[in-house]
């Protein structure tokens, strides 16, 4: 995988990235969303396919990004398919911190160091070009303006913003409602995002530790779904062929 196009942890974490205060919006459920995010870009690149809610390994081969291919192997090592609701509640937290020090190296952000109350030491995060993240976050504004179904990239980061409450920093206040519910409503337009973003939400609520629910109960419980389970099984299997 070049490093042309950026991945969707990238991209989530630089819309989570505030310009003015240098910290990440949403900073606990950033973490599950960067783990979701991984998921949607290694379907994406064909390494690994959902298989109901769980998510199997279909092609070991490392894509060439080396916290992509972390998550790979780990998985792999499973041995067999695992759920995404645990998978994204797994103890691999931290992620937050391992793709700012991602995008420093690859020179998307520069850390400021500082100081709280002048003694607690503490770092910011400025965007090194400000192009990209107008860019991530004009093809959500689009998306949302014009009602034309986004691109499967776009629409899994616009569930997974949904997914990790960026929808009140991006599109805050009373005027920015009818964003965040149109935000919300991108979830239905590319399965995979919208499995990993449910798995995301789940986690949050504590679904995780619940048993496995019906296809039918699950989706019939989850707002926003817009589509049955076996419509994303078949969505999914296309997203993941590509």
């Amino acid at each position: 995988m070049g490093r042309s196009r950026r991945t969707l942890p990238e991209e989530l974490l630089l819309l989570a990235l505030d310009p003015t205060t240098g910290t990440t919006a949403q900073p606990q459920s950033l973490d599950l969303g960067l783990a979701g995010a991984q998921l949607v870009e290694l379907a994406l690149a064909g390494r690994i396919a959902p298989d109901g809610d769980r998510i199997a390994v279909v092609m070991p081969r490392p894509t060439g990004d080396p916290t992509l291919d972390s998550a790979l192997e780990l998985l792999r090592r499973r041995g067999s398919p695992v759920r995404a609701v645990h998978w994204i509640g797994g103890p691999r937290l931290g992620l937050r911190q391992i793709y700012l020090a991602h995008l420093e190296r690859c020179g998307m952000v520069h850390a400021v160091a500082g100081q709280m109350c002048g003694v607690l030491p503490t770092t910011r995060y400025q965007a090194t070009d400000t192009a990209i993240s107008r860019d991530i976050r004009a093809r959500l504004d689009s998306a949302i303006r014009t009602g034309v179904p986004p691109d499967p990239r776009t629409a899994a980061l616009a569930a997974l913003a949904h997914a990790v409450g960026l929808g009140k920093h991006l599109y805050p206040g009373n005027e920015g409602r009818s964003s965040r519910s149109r935000l919300r409503d991108l979830i239905r337009h590319d399965p995979m995002g919208g499995l990993v973003a449910h798995a995301v939400m789940d986690v949050q609520n504590g679904v995780a530790a619940q048993p496995r629910r019906s296809p039918g109960a699950a989706g019939a419980g989850r707002q926003g779904a817009g589509v049955s389970m076996q419509q994303r099984r078949s969505g999914m299997a296309r997203v993941a062929a590509h």
